[in-house]
């Protein structure tokens, strides 16, 4: 027989096809595909399903992180603690308190409501000591706006700043800022007097004369005139500016600076006269001056 002609016989022998390569994956039968697709899917169905408690922590953790890091450095929630500021703001009030309104070129000015740090100003340094831990989490709560921030802060108007006279009280019982007299009844609280302890100061370079609207019911600079630092608050201490009531909901507005000073001029330059003759008309010769 002829060689070819064997060759083709054994290749159509029937046990050729048994030793006949298998098939690629690609090619098996279709009744296999939906249990290896589904191999495949229960790993994902299970990661996508739900979020997990790790998963919730790390984004509550982010969270927490960017709001302190935004209170730390541009506006942070303050609760007041007492109603030295009324009627304007109400013990427990939350204001936000604006921390980039202030620098070199732009220094606090008189009518602006303030947040500062009163050591060494009204409150002695080094008076107030706190357990580190205890500290930590107070300082992150107040800085949420979720507790009182503590006996160092506190929130007065600016009446008087570097170089002017502050005087109290003229013949009409009015407040004199550099010889000019300044009309506090838009924000006086009803009832109360400019200030019943008689004053004339002139405030350092630097430093800061605060006052409480509610002036029988406030602790400010008046109070501490006897003390270190003659009760002027470094403008250094300065925390920022009261712009808005955001709690409770009904009082949400904002704060704008008062006007009531608007008039008063800049101090002179070679600082105020002193001695006999050049006090104000009309004030109490007993005030104290610093």
């Amino acid at each position: 027989m002829d060689t070819t002609a064997m060759n083709t016989e054994r290749d159509r022998a029937p046990g050729a096809d048994a030793a006949e390569p298998s098939p690629p994956a690609s090619r098996e039968p279709e009744a296999g595909a939906p249990a290896r697709y589904a191999r495949l899917r229960r790993p994902l169905r299970r990661s996508g399903g739900g979020v997990s408690w790790r998963g919730l922590l790390i984004q509550a953790v982010a969270v927490a992180a960017a709001v302190l890091l935004f209170s730390r450095f541009v506006v942070q929630p303050f609760q007041i603690p007492s109603g030295s500021m009324e009627p304007l703001l109400r013990s427990g009030d939350r204001v936000l308190v604006n921390k980039l309104a202030y620098g070199d070129d732009s220094p606090p000015r008189r009518g602006d409501v303030v947040v500062f740090d009163g050591v060494d100003s009204f409150v002695p340094g080094g008076a107030v000591e706190e357990n580190p831990v205890s500290g930590a989490v107070r300082g992150a709560l107040a800085t949420l706006g979720l507790m009182d921030s503590g006996e160092t802060e506190f929130v007065k108007r600016v009446v008087g700043v570097g170089g002017d006279r502050v005087v109290c009280c003229d013949r009409d019982g009015r407040l004199r800022v550099n010889g000019t007299p300044v009309g506090e009844g838009a924000y006086l609280y009803p009832g109360d007097v400019p200030s019943e302890v008689p004053f004339d100061i002139v405030v350092p370079p630097g430093r800061l004369w605060v006052m409480g609207d509610h002036r029988s019911d406030s602790r400010d600079s008046r109070d501490l005139l006897g003390a270190p630092g003659g009760g002027m608050v470094p403008v250094e201490r300065v925390i920022g500016r009261v712009d808005w009531i955001g709690w409770p909901v009904g009082r949400w507005t904002s704060v704008e600076r008062s006007e009531a000073f608007a008039r008063v001029p800049d101090a002179p330059a070679g600082g105020h006269p002193t001695g006999p003759g050049h006090g104000v008309p009309g004030a109490d010769p007993g005030g104290s001056r610093g």
